[in-house]
């Protein structure tokens, strides 16, 4: 579903990544681990057409993104890529549904099926009795099932999590990667994970390492 050749990147004379191969399928957990500075969130950047490669290719269901024009691009993002980050990166002046809802308006959906499917969605989460709190009035696993929820809203090929639980308490992160392989069993959803928590990587169903910018 996924696939990626020759990646390489550098900033200013430092190489990040030196040449990364992989291939994802479909409904696959995957996690990608590594020291601090060995390029995962770079890596998951470009998977994700966040970032550009300075050589190399990325495919996602046979689509080569950097082939395609600026507008396409986004285009194609939006409709396809979910995005989960480590501080959530929701908007504190719209409630949680606002927040869910958002890639479907930006993607020109119906407003009134966009709110019915982010409400929906919110409530297979477990956060129905949250969907008109702002951001400020929810806990840190409210927060990062919103932003789940957010990811989950245009029903995306691929979903990239950068460190998702690496702001949230034990017990928290612990729901948040139990949700991950509910929503892949419920959904044949796949994820991308960057992470550093070690247990939640041996859970994945491959753990790539990244060091000195190449898979090892």
């Amino acid at each position: 579903m996924l696939k990626a050749a020759g990646i390489k990147k550098s900033y200013r004379s430092l190489p990040v990544l030196r040449g990364v191969d992989i291939e994802i399928q479909k409904g696959e957990v995957v996690a990608i681990v590594g020291a601090s500075g060995a390029g995962k969130s770079t890596l998951l950047h470009i998977l994700g057409s966040l970032d550009s490669p300075d050589e190399g290719e990325v495919k996602i269901n046979g689509t080569d993104l950097f082939s395609q024009s600026p507008r396409a691009l986004a285009n194609f993002r939006s409709s396809n890529i979910g995005f989960v980050f480590q501080f959530h990166n929701l908007l504190p002046e719209f409630t949680a549904l606002e927040n869910v809802m958002l890639p479907g308006l930006i993607a020109k959906q119906e407003f009134s099926k966009v709110k019915s499917l982010a409400s929906d969605t919110l409530k297979s989460l477990g956060l129905e009795h949250r969907v008109f709190h702002k951001p400020s009035e929810l806990s840190g696993g409210e927060q990062q099932r919103v932003a789940v929820a957010r990811a989950l809203i245009n029903s995306p090929s691929v979903i990239f999590a950068d460190e998702p639980s690496g702001n949230l308490d034990s017990k928290n992160a612990t729901e948040l990667h139990g949700l991950f392989f509910q929503l892949r069993k419920d959904f044949e959803q796949t994820f991308v994970i960057v992470t550093h928590n070690q247990e939640f990587a041996s859970m994945a169903d491959r753990k790539l390492e990244i060091k000195d910018g190449v898979i090892v």
